[in-house]
């Protein structure tokens, strides 16, 4: 094993829960709440109702999204409770009645949720998430799940990007330093069900269990009276393996001196300025030259999935990717929104009939659906079908899966069975998907009935 990385399973003692802190029920909207106290003083707070999340467009012309953090709203769902402290917060602010207060102190939700499984691909109009329960409880979870969802399936659909873009080389997650400190846990979490090796984030490597990476900054060579002199500290505490970084001051010289030190068996180099494609053909031939022909080179540098793809030529073994990935290079919102499409019929308790917004350039379908992805003979998805039944033909794969069962969480899998469904959908796409200029989506959706 490269004593770059520490694997999570590796470190002594249990785990820590996948939520920590406070509970989850206000990280929510005030409008959340104005909506329930509404419902329960016109008596409709109890009606059934069915919500769903989706995107109406993919983020700048993308030919894809990716699925990602619906574990972590499982996690959360489990947390929302209303305690002594959030009622008397919601009461001193005049945000609840007595009416509210004593509904929310026994808050528990008791519905279905249907969603997407973690790694699957969507597209505009997919039901990523479907909420089944009262209008009360269901409204309140509005907040919560498209803040979770919106995030992870940005950094989800950006790090797919940057996976296809690298050909097989692996890639590190390395953006802590650039986001919320809670968001770059999850974004570690997200890039790793799309395809990423490691992270620079430990609370992720002890959450998540995710494979962990990191060896030094400039700071440690500069502190330091020589570069040589920091490289036999590294060396002699990591071991020959280790990964030196060779741009401090002159990258030759300091490929040298760290092959004097750690032998030709050095582990790898990293490079963070620079022309990189011209100074990783440098470093290559130097590196070869000095019989260092087994050590790797790692490129880090504000690269995104276009400069990767421009690095494909180069002599290079992987890369470390930060700000992009955070911040879904580009587009750190997935779009998503949760909307009502369907209610109970006061004059036929127990049956729902459709309802849908009507507003210019926002419209929505009413009515429960259900989605598959239909695939030729070849085993290639050609649509997306979304439809009012659950029955579909020989060749499509259904995508709904049942995340929560009558208020209990039944869907909560591991990490490595998102991180395989990713791989197999993206797989099954056409291979004008992969591409990263701006386009359409890679297939169309088609709703049954088309109304």
């Amino acid at each position: 094993m490269n004593t770059d990385q520490l694997r999570a399973d590796e470190i002594s003692g249990p785990k820590e829960p996948a939520w920590t802190g406070p509970g989850t029920a206000l990280l929510t909207d005030h409008y959340e709440l104005t909506m329930v106290r509404g419902a329960l003083h016109s008596g409709i707070a109890h009606r059934k109702a069915v919500f769903e999340m989706f995107a109406r467009h993919l983020p700048n012309g993308r030919r894809y999204g990716v699925v990602a953090g619906a574990d972590r709203l499982l996690d959360a769902l489990a947390a929302f409770r209303f305690g002594d402290v959030e009622l008397e917060f919601l009461e001193r602010a005049g945000i609840a009645d007595q009416l509210t207060l004593d509904y929310l102190r026994s808050y528990r939700f008791t519905g279905n949720i249907w969603g997407y499984g973690e790694g699957d691909c969507y597209f505009p109009g997919s039901p990523i998430l479907v909420v089944e329960g009262t209008f009360a409880e269901a409204v309140v979870l509005e907040t919560l799940a498209l803040s979770i969802l919106n995030h992870d399936c940005a950094i989800a659909s950006a790090a797919s990007r940057m996976v296809n873009a690298a050909g097989g080389r692996p890639l590190i997650e390395m953006g802590s330093r650039r986001t919320h400190e809670r968001a770059a846990v999850a974004a570690a979490r997200a890039a790793y069900i799309a395809g990423f090796a490691t992270t620079s984030n430990l609370k992720a490597g002890i959450e998540y269990g995710l494979p962990t990476s990191g060896t030094s900054a400039h700071a440690f060579t500069l502190v330091h009276d020589s570069e040589e002199q920091a490289f036999a500290a590294q060396t002699a505490v990591l071991g020959e393996s280790t990964t030196l970084l060779v741009d401090t001051y002159d990258v030759a010289t300091a490929v040298k001196s760290a092959v004097r030190v750690a032998g030709q068996n050095l582990g790898a180099v990293r490079i963070d300025s620079g022309d990189l494609p011209v100074v990783a053909r440098e470093v290559r031939a130097l590196l070869d030259s000095l019989g260092a022909t087994q050590t790797r080179i790692v490129l880090t540098g504000d690269l995104d999935e276009y400069s990767i793809a421009g690095l494909a030529a180069a002599p290079v073994d992987g890369y470390g990717v930060g700000t992009s990935l955070v911040t879904g290079s580009g587009a750190p919102t997935a779009a998503l929104v949760y909307k009502l499409v369907a209610r109970e019929d006061p004059q036929r308790p127990g049956e729902l009939v459709p309802v849908a917004k009507r507003s210019v350039g926002k419209p929505s379908r009413g009515g429960r659906k259900w989605a598959a992805r239909q695939l030729d003979e070849a085993g290639v998805a050609h649509s997306e079908l979304v439809a009012d039944q659950p029955d579909f033909g020989e060749r499509a794969r259904p995508l709904l899966r049942l995340l929560v069962s009558e208020g209990s969480p039944v869907g909560a899998e591991d990490l490595g069975a998102a991180r395989d469904r990713h791989r197999r959908a993206v797989a099954e796409l056409p291979a004008y998907a992969r591409q990263l200029s701006r386009g359409y989506p890679a297939i169309p959706t088609i709703f049954e009935p088309d109304s």
